[in-house]
């Protein structure tokens, strides 16, 4: 059998780790042959494919990033999508396909599942966000970032007695804003599945520059105020529809700055979080995940996405992985309140 494999979406830390891992069980225990699709669906669709053996993977299990590119590209946005998508699988003479990737990459795997395509998916966000899962791999990752990066700030915020905002990904969820908030001993904590209260968010400010106490406030780049709409520098669109987020954190500083007259700055992590040699446990996850969707393939349990419940990898459905988001329930974000202010 010859197996493709794709990574698709932004990039995240063990990436290469599933790949390594696919690619050297198939090997070893199932006599595969594989290849690689180069920058996720744009590459099948372009039939941009390349040899994937075990000389390709042969050291990439720290590195960050993918070796196979990656693209936020929707085949059903492009004419004929899946016909060359198909011509592609057909011209390299790929039976099946691993897909690694987030919620996008993943729907349009189960498109393509649904219309006879044989392949299993792998979920990949370090916002945590894809359903059925207890967890992604290259979420660890994020959120250490952040927390290193806050508490780090807490320093430099003592030193100025100033407010620092602090903007980390999270889309559709306060995953990586709430973990790396409560770890990092933020003050405020804000995310999307809960709009905020500007005046309350400057009211728990103003209580601890009472307390000769310098605030953090970790917001995700969704995060919205009750009265108004997400806070955007730039509202072009990907092919998925989503809008390129930024600019909540900026409005904050302004608006925290005006209404309580002190100084107010802010860092934006971007792209940080998803950089760089990913953790022990993205590493140690990324590769059990490899290693259940190259026995799935074997099994021809096609349609279905490896996922972690518990300390145990299982199989479920891509319809229904893929269903809704995960995000952050409100009973969780609540029991924190306490360190706000």
């Amino acid at each position: 059998m010859k197996v493709g494999v794709l990574t698709g979406g932004g990039d995240c830390p063990g990436l290469n780790a599933v790949i390594r891992s696919v690619v050297r069980k198939g090997i070893h225990e199932y006599g595969f042959d594989f290849v690689g699709l180069r920058d996720g669906w744009l590459g099948a669709l372009r039939g941009n494919v390349v040899p994937l053996g075990i000389q390709e993977v042969r050291g990439i299990l720290p590195r960050g990033g993918t070796i196979l590119g990656s693209s936020r590209t929707n085949p059903f946005k492009h004419e004929d999508g899946v016909r060359r998508i198909r011509d592609t699988l057909a011209a390299h003479e790929v039976d099946a396909l691993v897909v690694i990737g987030g919620e996008d990459t993943l729907g349009v795997a189960t498109e393509l599942s649904g219309q006879g395509i044989h392949l299993v998916g792998v979920p990949k966000t370090i916002d945590n966000d894809v359903s059925g899962t207890d967890c992604t791999f290259g979420f660890d990752t994020a959120v250490g970032i952040a927390t290193e990066a806050i508490d780090r700030l807490h320093t430099t915020a003592e030193s100025h007695m100033r407010t620092l905002v602090v903007e980390v990904m999270g889309r559709h969820s306060g995953w990586i804003a709430l973990r790396a908030g409560v770890a990092g001993g933020a003050n405020v904590i804000l995310v999307p599945e809960r709009p905020f209260d500007i005046d309350q968010v400057c009211a728990w400010v103003k209580s601890r520059f009472r307390t000769n106490y310098a605030p953090i406030v970790v917001a995700a780049e969704g995060a919205v105020p009750k009265e108004g709409q997400m806070i955007l520098k730039d509202r072009t669109l990907d092919e998925f529809g989503h809008v390129r987020l930024s600019g909540i954190g900026d409005w904050l500083a302004q608006e925290i700055e005006e209404r309580t007259g002190t100084d107010a700055r802010t860092t934006v992590l971007g792209h940080i979080q998803r950089g760089g040699t990913p953790s022990a446990f993205d590493r140690w996850l990324a590769t059990r995940f490899g290693l259940h969707a190259v026995d799935a393939v074997n099994d021809g349990d096609f349609g279905m996405m490896v996922a972690l419940r518990g300390t145990e990898i299982i199989r479920i459905p891509l319809a229904e992985a893929t269903a809704h988001t995960k995000v952050v329930d409100p009973s969780l974000y609540d029991e924190f309140q306490v360190f706000f202010g």
